[in-house]
């Protein structure tokens, strides 16, 4: 990993279709470029928009707008994926975006990484909605819990509370990432929502020892008014945006974005994070395999399976130290040292 300038971007998305959001991160890739942003992350679903109306609408009424939603989701691959992946290659930018997938009848929370020349090098889906949006998405699997080699370093990803769940996140840290890319609806619950994501991207940067670029999203009181016409609820729209850039150190590396549209730009310098290791390696030298170990499937979800395809048989394989423990028994779960 070399130096490089990373963009969380905090933008408003176009309530009324995908077209007009994929726009305007276009534009806001163009911004950065000329900034000389190599890496630039957008929010949770951010194409065509996070739905909103499921937390402040009851199920009974929000039949046409998440069937509004499945209208203007995104399929991968795509038009919209293609458009996005010739801008990251047009940029040499590595893009991190948040969609709502269609696949057949069901909607994902999906995460996006472009490489910077234009290559999707990783997919994944949030494995558990929270709360309001289990109505909404699918559940993802194990697949995407992976940090990918890219132009600005090894990248990896999780989306909103997922940073609440630790084994999610020290299956990333077992992979090495040196950038992590997190994703927040923003515009939700207010401040104590901002103050957590704050807390918890923080902690997470101090506990893996990598920078975590975090984008929030954000709404104007035009759009919070479109989706709920009840003064009391309009508040749950507002506040929870804490776009940032964290050191391995877990300090701020520029002002964070907590209101309106901007950007959180800053230099990444991967020293810092052989400085922040040094001290403390959590799948390495501060890990204790002998006690703690993590399972993890990382097998694609599939329903149907042709009983005339082979079914891969499992290898048994001897220990590999190098990871502190890590037993790797592809494609049968994952023994790997936990906290």
């Amino acid at each position: 990993m070399k130096k490089i300038k990373a963009a969380a971007v905090q933008i408003v998305p176009d309530l009324a279709g995908g077209i007009g959001t994929v726009e305007r991160i276009c534009d806001a890739i163009t911004s950065a470029a000329a900034q000389g942003v190599e890496l630039a992350v957008f929010p949770e679903t951010f194409v065509p928009y996070y739905p909103y109306f499921s937390f402040v609408v009851p199920p009974v009424q929000a039949g046409k707008e998440h069937l509004r939603l499945y209208h203007h989701a995104v399929e991968v691959p795509g038009p919209v994926t293609e458009l996005l992946s010739k801008e990251a290659a047009r940029h040499g930018m590595v893009l991190v975006i948040g969609v709502n997938e269609r696949d057949g009848g069901s909607l994902y929370n999906t995460q996006l990484i472009f490489d910077a020349n234009g290559a999707l090098a990783l997919k994944r889906r949030k494995i558990t909605p929270t709360y309001h949006e289990r109505m909404i998405w699918g559940q993802g699997d194990g697949s995407g819990f992976r940090a990918v080699e890219t132009a600005v370093g090894r990248v990896g990803a999780l989306a909103c509370w997922e940073h609440y769940n630790p084994l999610a996140r020290f299956a990333l840290m077992d992979e090495r990432e040196e950038i992590h890319c997190a994703q927040f609806p923003g515009s939700m619950v207010g401040q104590v929502f901002a103050d957590q994501i704050e807390v918890t991207i923080r902690h997470h940067a101090l506990e893996s020892g990598c920078f975590v670029v975090n984008a929030t999203g954000w709404l104007t009181d035009e759009q919070i008014k479109s989706i709920t016409p009840e003064d009391n609820l309009r508040e749950a729209l507002r506040g929870g945006c804490f776009t940032a850039i964290i050191s391995p150190e877990g300090a701020l590396l520029c002002p964070p974005v907590t209101e309106g549209e901007g950007m959180a730009i800053a230099e990444l310098d991967p020293a810092l994070i052989l400085k922040r290791k040094r001290m403390l390696d959590s799948v390495g030298h501060y890990s204790r395999p002998d006690i703690f170990t993590l399972q993890i499937d990382r097998t694609p979800g599939t329903q149907v399976r042709s009983s005339a395809e082979p079914q891969p048989q499992p290898q048994p394989q001897p220990a590999n130290h190098e990871h502190g423990g890590l037993h790797l028994n592809d494609p049968e779960p994952e023994a790997v040292p936990a906290l």
